[in-house]
């Protein structure tokens, strides 16, 4: 069982309250991982022709591998930008409380594993 993401209001991060807004995207993270879900898209595009035209199974199996190791470097990318941003200022903040919920919410993005 995973521990529900501390509200942005507590972390220290100077989010906004609702805990939906990043404090700050590095512009050149934002333009690549936009860029890369976009591919991504178009990879899901053709995976889904793939299936319909009943392609061989380890072809397909081998295009998924290809999406899932995209999303996990645009994930890599986004930890990358909460960490230089979002993680640094409330540990640098100081405050007891924020610092242990963006620990928290860091060992918790660190250690989620995927469903299937």
């Amino acid at each position: 069982m995973t521990t529900p993401a501390t509200p942005a209001a507590h972390c220290g991060c100077g989010a906004q309250p609702d805990g939906r807004r990043a404090v700050l995207v590095d512009p050149d993270i934002k333009h690549g991982v936009l860029t890369r879900l976009r591919r991504i898209e178009g990879q899901v595009r053709g995976l889904q022709k793939m299936v319909e035209d009943e392609r061989y199974c380890a072809d397909v199996i081998n295009q998924i591998t290809s999406v899932q190791e995209a999303l996990r470097g645009a994930s890599r990318e986004l930890l990358r930008n909460h960490l230089k941003h979002c993680a640094s200022t409330a540990i640098r903040g100081g405050d007891p409380e924020a610092m242990e919920a963006m620990y928290r919410e860091l060992l918790d993005l660190m250690t989620r594993s995927p469903r299937g």
